[in-house]
């Protein structure tokens, strides 16, 4: 019935919909809160685009543009991040190759960060949160793994994995 809200699925007309005159359905007037939802998705990746814009710009490799690791300087022991401004550099300019070569972890990183990221913005989009739940297990094998990593790469044998 005209000026009457119609009822879809069940449930009220009203609250966040609209009426479409031409079929008298309810049609969800979210588009708002979907922008609301992927707001913050899409700032952390404006953050991490710029980061990788300016380290691609800086060219890492060039004494005096970054600190150095104070790890390697003192200790003279490669830390797990050691390379990771020259893998990331590599990577801007499409150096797979160069960017495995300067820190490999890192590398597994950014294709970690680009799945989770991808999840994240689905289930927005989706108005599910993203939930990530990292018991004692996840977290004692990443600190394993970085641990291994660091040690390997300061090997003899580990040549391969030093920046």
């Amino acid at each position: 019935m005209p000026g009457r809200p119609s009822r879809a699925r069940g449930g009220r007309a009203g609250h966040n919909a609209s009426v479409n005159a031409d079929s008298q359905r309810v049609v969800p007037s979210d588009a708002g809160s979907v922008a609301a939802r992927l707001a913050v998705p899409a700032g952390i990746l404006a953050a991490v685009v710029g980061a990788f814009a300016y380290v691609g710009a800086v060219d890492p490799n060039q004494p005096g543009h970054y600190p150095a690791c104070p790890l390697l300087r003192y200790a003279g022991v490669y830390c797990p991040g050691c390379g990771g401004l020259r893998s990331a550099h590599a990577f801007v300019h499409g150096d797979l190759a160069g960017a495995l070569t300067d820190n490999a972890l890192a590398v597994a990183a950014y294709a970690v960060f680009a799945v989770v990221w991808t999840v994240w913005v689905v289930r927005s989009l989706r108005g599910r949160p993203l939930r990530i739940e990292l018991g004692p297990l996840h977290l004692w094998s990443l600190g394993a793994l970085l641990l291994v990593f660091t040690v390997v790469r300061n090997l003899p044998f580990g040549g391969r994995l030093h920046p």
